[in-house]
């Protein structure tokens, strides 16, 4: 499984009785998150995306509600490639409802013509800063584990990655990055480096949808290009929506760590 992650810039589990578990348990958990007027601000794009960023409220463990630690294949092939299985950050609790995409507010047209149609693909991690949303390596993330919680069809916004991306992205960051102190990467600008690699991933590597069901999970590449795909007509899903818990821990090591870790 490594290999494949580390050829492919992500990799599918099938389901696993002690994840299937964990998803049992840290469900309604997830459920009564989205349900918190305390959260209500990440519904977004007219009440089609609840963003989520770390509204789990699981442990270091990931244990939340009674689950117990996060364990299964995929936190066992996360300890194989050396990146951090035991200090999860607070989980995304990310939902998408029937009609997504729609305009968020405020957002210009070219940008809700990229959430549309290119799946507001990204690399996690650099964030927009200042009123010109220039890209900086703010969070560098070890990974990114999905974990589906309500049974959805494959043509409910699943997620999608362009395979081979992350090393795409790897060089043009090496290249840009290159000379600069590592105490400097986070003031860096990478945001032409970062739309120019856009553009020839988009030309290049494979769009692959990645669907998966409770119990499932999937690990990607911290620098493979992802994003979320359209809601497709006649879609299945629960009234709840195509829930999926994220993890996106940080790495512990240098900065550098970013581009040299597997």
């Amino acid at each position: 499984m490594p290999d494949e992650l580390q050829r492919r810039g992500w990799v599918r589990f099938e389901h696993d009785t002690e994840l299937a578990a964990w998803v049992t348990a840290a469900g309604p958990a997830a459920h009564r998150a989205v349900a918190d007027p305390a959260n209500s601000d990440w519904l977004r794009c007219r009440s089609t995306w609840f963003a989520g960023v770390n509204v789990l409220p699981n442990d270091a463990t990931g244990a939340v509600a009674g689950s117990g630690p996060l364990r299964g294949a995929a936190v066992d092939a996360i300890r194989r490639l050396g990146l951090p299985a035991d200090r999860w950050d607070r989980g995304q609790v990310s939902v998408i409802y029937p009609g997504y995409p729609q305009p968020r507010a405020g957002e210009p047209e070219a940008a809700f013509r990229f959430r549309r149609d290119r799946d507001a693909a990204h690399v996690d991690g650099l964030l927009p800063v200042g009123p010109l949303r220039r890209r900086l390596l703010r969070e560098p993330h070890a990974f990114v584990l999905g974990l589906p919680v309500t049974e959805a069809g494959p043509g409910a916004s699943p997620m999608v990655v362009w395979e081979g991306s992350h090393e795409v992205m790897r060089q043009a960051f090496r290249t840009a990055l290159s000379g600069r102190p590592a105490e400097d990467w986070p003031q860096v600008d990478l945001t032409d480096a970062y739309h120019a690699a856009r553009r020839h991933v988009f030309e290049n590597c494979k769009r692959t949808v990645v669907h998966a069901r409770p119990g499932e999970a999937y690990l990607v590449h911290r620098l493979a290009l992802h994003g979320v795909s359209p809601w497709q007509p006649g879609a299945a899903a629960p009234e709840a929506g195509r829930m999926i818990v994220y993890f996106r821990p940080e790495l512990s090591g240098p900065i550098t760590d970013w581009l040299a870790r597997p």
